[in-house]
């Protein structure tokens, strides 16, 4: 019931296309999510989570495709979240989808550039009839991101394909955010080009964030033990895809192998993936590692769904978020408070129209939105505000585009 307050909500407030996926590519885990998208009307696009094994075929990824496609998918998303497509894997994957249901199958294609492989597996996936890439902005590409937008228009002059894009433009915002990305420069990887991926299988957002949890614990230094113990722990999940969460899973638990030992500290959450609690992978699950889990959890390993076991939480929700100073009434912001409760506490009770809205609807706000932006139309030049948030105040600096 929340996933689709979500969906309908997301609608409600301009998304138009929504990418489905699940972590394990277990198909039970995205019906439902798909059932609620398709009952909006807008777009839903199945997504494959891209990764290696001895366990993972072009012939399966066609048949996960398939299977997509018969709950409703209306296009699909090949996601490659760790820059594992090489170019060869790219073309077949893409070429057997379109043979096996049709040229007019809509494919995008999801690729990271840390292996620095993947520009050329979208050359190969663009050959084989993929429909759309996803690329960024050169000042903010490269390393754990994506491919640079520009390189692939450059890339396409001279073949049948091109995109469409005015190169111009796409300068004018290269030039911007060379100017923006510094200010986050210690939040970003070390890591530009690193073809040990390829046995570590660490996706980018994974690997930044493994980086900082070992500087956190003053143990910097053995990344590369944690990036070859990912693989194991990985292996013993019975190869989930490293994608949200069950990278950050895997990820953390291969730091604590490290760190405590093997399996001598588990988190919750690794336990649950052992258990079923996320639902089904590809691989058998290491019987060893299951029984420490169950150990740990006190519960035993489930096969069916795992959502089916979650009651319907959404009136407890409202009556929660209701309790919270600045709550402003909305199913927003029921939304916000069951995604983020430790944020959303805070959020509410120091932003400072939170008040203003209390039983106003969504379309309300926005009208109130629209109208405030209506006025600002006739103010020339910057706009300076003070913005306090979280007990702090902050300069901010608005100019018309």
């Amino acid at each position: 019931m929340l996933g689709r307050h979500f969906v309908q909500k997301s609608a409600e407030n301009g998304m138009d296309v929504f990418r489905v996926f699940d972590a394990l590519n277990d198909p039970r885990n995205m019906a439902h999510a798909m059932a609620a998208v398709k009952k909006t009307g807008k777009h839903a696009q199945g997504t494959i989570c891209y990764t290696m094994s001895p366990l993972h075929t072009v012939e399966g990824y066609v048949k996960l495709a398939g299977q997509l496609l018969d709950m409703g998918a209306e296009s699909l998303a090949l996601k490659d979240m760790a820059a594992l497509l090489q170019p060869q894997p790219a073309y077949e994957i893409i070429r057997g989808i379109k043979e096996t249901y049709g040229e007019s199958t809509q494919i995008n294609v999801h690729c990271h550039a840390t292996t620095g492989v993947t520009l050329v597996s979208l050359m190969k996936a663009i050959e084989a009839g993929a429909d759309v890439v996803d690329t960024a902005i050169s000042s903010m590409s490269l390393g754990p991101g994506h491919n640079p937008t520009e390189t692939l228009v450059a890339m396409l002059e001279g073949t049948p394909y091109t995109t469409n894009l005015d190169m111009e433009r796409l300068l004018r915002i290269r030039d911007h955010f060379a100017g923006v990305r510094p200010k986050y420069a210690a939040f970003e990887s070390a890591t530009l080009v690193d073809t040990d991926i390829f046995s570590s299988q660490i996706p980018g957002g994974m690997l930044s964030n493994m980086e900082s949890q070992l500087k956190q614990q003053g143990a910097g230094d053995r990344i590369r033990e944690v990036m070859e113990e990912v693989p194991r722990v990985k292996a013993d999940a019975g190869h989930p895809p490293l994608v949200t969460p069950s990278s950050q899973i895997v990820g953390s638990q291969a730091v604590f192998n490290v760190l405590m030992g093997k399996y001598k500290v588990m988190t919750g959450e690794f336990a649950d993936l052992m258990l079923g609690y996320y639902g089904e992978c590809m691989g058998e699950r290491t019987p060893e590692v299951i029984e420490i889990a169950r150990a740990q959890a006190k519960k035993d390993p489930i096969t069916v769904r795992p959502a089916d076991l979650i009651a319907p939480e959404w009136d407890t929700l409202v009556a929660s978020a209701g309790k919270l100073d600045g709550f402003d009434g909305t199913d927003e912001d029921v939304l916000t408070y069951a995604m983020f409760p430790s944020v959303a506490t805070t959020f509410f009770a120091s932003r400072p129209d939170g008040p203003k809205n209390v039983g106003k609807t969504a379309k309300e706000m926005a009208a109130r939105a629209a109208a405030s932006s209506d006025s600002a139309q006739a103010v020339s030049g910057p706009i300076k505000y003070r913005v306090s948030m979280g007990g702090r105040e902050h300069s901010v600096t608005v100019e018309r585009a």
